[in-house]
């Protein structure tokens, strides 16, 4: 975790604090559960919460760092530790439970918590991009195809887009958090030999998850390579729209651009350089997400019923996939919330290449004139390629071509060129992006 990259919000999940309170309340939990069921004494469950619980609010990393360095067992070293606080009762913590029913489990609730704060960056984002979809629903630009001006559109629909994606997003992350939110308390080899599967019940239901139906010591890994994977996918869909700022705020475009604050500045060398440096890094980081998906899927195959070869690459890309994403989105948010766009050069955009973005509709409209598709696509390309060369404009071309004014006349020809024709479904498409909301004004 890069604190330049970091927000205390999501970094403080993975703090060695908030692991330790999650095990100790597995812990005290599960003792509940084993003194329901007459296993340990109830007096000693009552303890282990009685002490255990303020002790937790004033943990001592330092102290089970040191107790780690001796025994190379986090687990143990913690109980060591939770023992020296709790006192003789602590002889029934941990009955019948094994580190992965501890590690497993506080994994799954440490990704929960990430996963709600992921959905609540997701809701902000929609937020933003909605109200910028409506603020530039009509603001007409031209659509490129292969980077080449293809035909109109609206900035409003680039936007609405984007909603759509990220709110198919926002479904993916729910599914992600429903899926990982598992609990195995099974102990060794997930037998529940040693521990009755009450047990797992009680502290699933505490902690909000629900009971992993078959764990073999530990929670199968195919639920983290999807966690991980829909990570990506979210990641993925920021360097989407990363990207088309980017292109829109080059120098030849500047259809839109990054906000530039007041004393910001763009370059060492250069006085009047505006860079779009928030949207390149995001480019980065969403880099960096999806790399994480790759070693989540090759945890799923561990050897036989456990091995811990997935301990390693969790420990890295627990914190570090979570804590990017949640920057990556929040700092997505920051440029669509404060993007800044000029109209007027999209329109300037728009007419550079002297009417040639109508060329379907004249394509169009000599077909249902009569004339062969063949012949059609013919006549108007030919017209088509001086526009292409700066040689003239579109209508005047076509209007002197005698082949194209045999089938359609100057009146005819005008009304092709419409610019209203291309953007008159913009509404149905905002009604099926955002519902009723859709005809907002």
């Amino acid at each position: 975790m890069i604190p330049r990259y970091s927000r205390s919000e999501m970094t403080d999940i993975w703090t060695p604090e908030n692991k330790f309170r999650i095990w100790f309340e597995i812990e005290a939990h599960a003792a509940d559960a084993l003194a329901d069921l007459g296993v340990i004494p109830a007096d000693a469950a009552k303890v282990i919460w009685a002490k255990g619980a303020p002790a937790m609010e004033r943990v001592d990393v330092a102290r089970i760092d040191e107790i780690e360095a001796e025994v190379k067992h986090d687990v143990i070293a913690f109980l060591t530790w939770l023992s020296e606080q709790v006192g003789p009762e602590a002889r029934f913590i941990h009955q019948g439970m094994t580190s992965s029913d501890i590690l497993d489990t506080c994994f799954n609730v440490q990704l929960v918590q990430a996963a709600d704060i992921l959905l609540a960056d997701l809701e902000t984002l929609l937020a933003s991009i909605k109200r910028r979809a409506f603020e530039h629903k009509d603001s007409i630009c031209i659509g490129r195809s292969h980077g080449i001006h293809a035909e109109p559109t609206t900035f409003g629909l680039k936007l609405a887009q984007a909603f759509a994606e990220f709110e198919r997003n926002l479904e993916r992350m729910k599914a992600a958090r429903e899926e990982i939110a598992t609990c195995a308390i099974s102990g060794a080899i997930g037998t529940f030999a040693n521990v009755d599967p009450r047990v797992e019940e009680h502290v699933a239901a505490k902690l909000g998850l629900a009971a992993e139906p078959v764990s073999t010591q530990v929670i199968p890994r195919d639920r983290h390579a999807m966690f991980f994977a829909t990570l990506g996918v979210i990641a993925s869909s920021i360097e989407r729209l990363a990207v088309e700022v980017r292109h829109l705020q080059r120098s030849e475009v500047l259809e839109a651009e990054e906000y530039f604050s007041a004393g910001q500045k763009g370059s060492s060398a250069m006085p009047h350089k505006r860079n779009p440096i928030l949207t390149e890094n995001l480019t980065g980081l969403a880099r960096m997400v999806r790399a994480y998906a790759i070693p989540a899927m090759e945890n799923v195959a561990l050897w036989h019923e456990r091995d811990i070869s997935h301990s390693s690459v969790e420990r890295n890309i627990g914190p570090d996939a979570t804590v990017t994403l949640d920057f990556a989105l929040m700092r997505l948010n920051s440029v669509v919330d404060k993007l800044l766009v000029y109209p007027e050069r999209m329109q300037e955009n728009l007419d550079k290449l002297g009417g040639l973005v109508h060329s379907q509709r004249v394509l169009l409209a000599l077909t249902q004139a009569g004339v062969a598709r063949e012949d059609a696509y013919r006549l108007v390309q030919r017209n088509a390629m001086p526009v292409w060369r700066g040689e003239g404009q579109f209508l005047d071309l076509l209007k002197a071509d005698e082949e194209v004014s045999a089938k359609l006349d100057d009146a005819a020809l005008e009304a092709l060129f419409d610019i209203g024709y291309h953007t008159k479904h913009v509404d149905t498409i905002f009604e099926r992006v955002f519902g009723n909301a859709g005809n907002e004004a």
